[in-house]
């Protein structure tokens, strides 16, 4: 497997710009060796997100090393391929907080008000798109097969659920009117 090794420095100041950098290597799924030295791997899609960051960081004042590494070793390898492993796993573990400690919640506390309306079934509606489209995105950058993809799945499965019950009973206490003609 080949790997590709990104080196950069970007000015101090203003800190934004390390931090726009810092996400966007991040959102790529890089795994930071050290303070400015990500590697991925070497992936035709992953070759030309790595391109258009180096430009940022010339756009940004900065500069950039870009090595293609063909063989690692095995035991580096192994390595490099568990941190990818807990990086993703880490941000599954992350999505399954966000569906028990906020979705599951916002759905509990709707409930709780009586606020069974459908703009609110619509709003809770778009927070499970959310969070479908984040599982999206972390799953297309776990390369390496982390745990805890099968958990989000399951909890995906769980919030669908609630969140047609919640629709069925703001239909039946609503009649099936829309608010905005009532």
């Amino acid at each position: 497997m080949g790997w590709l090794i990104l080196v950069y420095k970007v000015p101090s100041e203003p800190s934004r710009a390390r931090v726009a950098v810092w996400r966007e290597l991040k959102r790529l799924g890089g795994l930071y060796l050290q303070q400015a030295v990500c590697i991925l791997p070497a992936r035709p899609d992953t070759v030309a997100a790595l391109l258009a960051v180096r430009h940022r960081i010339e756009g940004l004042g900065g500069t950039s090393y870009y090595f293609e590494v063909d063989d690692v070793g095995e035991a580096q390898e192994k390595d490099l391929i568990d941190g990818f492993r807990e990086l993703s796993g880490k941000e599954y573990a992350e999505i399954v907080r966000e569906c028990e400690a906020k979705f599951t919640k916002e759905i509990e506390f709707e409930r709780f008000r009586g606020n069974y309306t459908f703009e609110e079934a619509e709003e809770i509606r778009q927070d499970l798109e959310k969070i479908k489209r984040w599982r999206e995105r972390v799953g297309a950058r776990d390369w390496f097969g982390a745990a805890g993809a099968e958990t989000v799945d399951a909890w995906l499965v769980r919030c669908k659920d609630l969140l047609e019950q919640f629709e069925a009973d703001v239909y039946e206490r609503t009649g099936g009117a829309d608010a905005t003609r009532a």
